[in-house]
Order: C-alpha cells, then sequence, then structure tokens
C-alpha cells in the first residue's frame, strides 16, 4: 500500500511540476528557422562546390551553384517575411547586398 501512495504522490508531483502547455511555433520562428536552414543550405553547398573544386573536379559545379544561389534567394525570402510579420524594419542594405550576390551567383554560371 505504501508503494502505491508512493507511485501516486511521485505521478502527481510530477504532473504539477510539468509543463501544461506546450510551445507552439510562432509564424516567426518558422521563418526565421526557414531562413537559417536555406541559408546553411546553401552555404554548404558552395563549401563542397570549393573542396571539389581544389581537388580538381569541376563535375556538375553550375547546376549545384545554382541550387544554392535558388536556396539562398529563399532564405532571403523567409527573412524578410520573418521581420515583416515581426513589425519590424528589416535590414535593407544587408538584404539587399545578399540578394545581389546570390543573383550573381545564379546568372553567372
Amino acid at each position: 500500500m505504501r508503494k502505491f501512495i508512493f507511485a501516486s504522490f511521485l505521478i502527481l508531483l510530477t504532473l504539477s511540476i510539468a509543463p501544461n502547455q506546450t510551445l507552439a511555433e510562432t509564424p516567426i520562428d518558422i521563418y526565421m528557422n526557414d531562413f537559417y536552414f536555406k541559408s546553411n543550405q546553401a552555404s554548404k553547398i558552395l563549401k563542397e562546390i570549393e573542396t571539389n573544386l581544389k581537388e580538381g573536379s569541376r563535375l556538375n559545379v553550375c547546376s549545384r551553384q545554382r541550387e544554392a544561389a535558388r536556396l539562398g534567394l529563399l532564405a532571403n525570402k523567409s527573412l524578410i517575411r520573418a521581420f515583416e510579420i515581426g513589425g519590424t524594419e528589416p535590414p535593407v542594405e544587408a538584404i539587399k547586398s545578399s540578394q545581389k550576390r546570390w543573383e550573381s551567383i545564379l546568372n553567372n554560371c
């Protein structure tokens, strides 16, 4: 009987201490996560291309550069959208600079 009471007490204590609500992602979090994911993927692709070029391989360089550029442009759109939802002014110059860089990569291959 003591084990049952002790187990019940532990369960009740756990339920009362544990949070009752789950933390859902806000729309800003969704867009920011999308921005970070896509920009990291684009950077990863460019680093792989750089490594391959240093090793002398030019296999699928242009198609992979275009893929990285598309991801980078989509990442910028997600970042702008996150700022719009948050009601704050985005860093326009930094975003324009990034946009030009990705467009250059996309168009120069």
